[in-house]
């Protein structure tokens, strides 16, 4: 898989903890304390974890005795897991998220994912539905990217250097080739067509002059896949830049990039 820098993800968790459901994240939780209350302690797989996003948001509201394990291809995001969250209820694994017939999902209640599904391919997604269902596993999958993006102050060439971007969203990022966009929707419908209750909600960030600096960061890192697009000259894709980075710490330069929360409860 593509690669994050722990930088990065920590740049993005404040807005990712502003942006999630506390509505679908509430339906977790229920859904967490009826197994533990029917069955004792319960485990959750956390897959690509990167530095412990997920485990960081979610594990205060667990209940007792809750286990972790969290999953990344990236053994220096591992390391820093581990370094922050040392200690207590947590289990740290490095493998390949393509082996999805080898999940360490033995007991496992629910599997987690943040800002994972839309770097996956519909392969994936197929192969991963069909081993949950097996084992009666629930997901939440949250801040997947849904292909939307405004600013405050427009552009006229704001949709066609979103158009290219989310275009290079559909390369493969190392699970075959991404779904991008339609993460969401094609995991809903595998979700659905194998007895899942499935719930779905718009979990944006809203990027204001306070997230000046994870704007810029989120600017910059469109320029090199549309770079790679190449339907637009450098010098117009660095014009488009100037003009937003002008704006980022002004009262118009607000962002607002659009993501998707999942919840899919097994039936029964």
């Amino acid at each position: 898989m593509s690669g994050f820098d722990a930088k990065w993800l920590t740049l993005r968790e404040p807005a990712d903890q502003a942006a999630r459901s506390p509505v679908l994240l509430d339906k977790a939780i229920a859904f967490l304390s009826a197994r533990a209350a029917a069955e004792g302690p319960v485990t959750l797989l956390d897959i690509g974890c990167g530095t412990g996003s997920t485990y960081r948001s979610l594990n205060r509201h667990l209940p007792a005795q809750s286990r972790w394990r969290l999953l990344d291809h990236d053994p220096a995001l591992l390391a820093e897991a581990e370094r922050r969250l040392a200690g207590g209820n947590v289990e740290f694994l490095a493998r390949d998220l393509n082996g999805v017939e080898s999940l360490p999902d033995e007991g496992v209640s629910m599997v987690t994912a943040s800002a994972f599904f839309d770097l996956a391919s519909a392969a994936f997604v197929d192969r991963f539905v069909a081993r949950l269902a097996e084992r009666r596993i629930g997901l939440y999958a949250v801040l997947n990217y849904d292909g939307k993006v405004s600013w405050a102050r427009p552009h006229p060439l704001d949709s066609r250097l979103l158009g290219d971007f989310n275009r290079h969203q559909l390369s493969d990022k190392g699970l075959g080739p991404a779904l991008g966009p339609e993460a969401v929707p094609h995991l809903s419908a595998a979700l659905l067509a194998n007895g899942y209750r499935v719930e779905t909600a718009q979990t944006p960030w809203r990027i204001g002059a306070a997230e000046a600096d994870l704007h810029i960061a989120f600017l910059r890192g469109m320029v090199d896949p549309v770079l790679e697009v190449g339907t637009l000259p450098a010098e117009v894709i660095g014009e488009w830049m100037a003009f937003r980075l002008a704006y980022v710490r002004g009262e118009r330069g607000g962002c607002e990039v659009g993501h998707l929360d999942l919840l899919a409860l097994p039936p029964g």
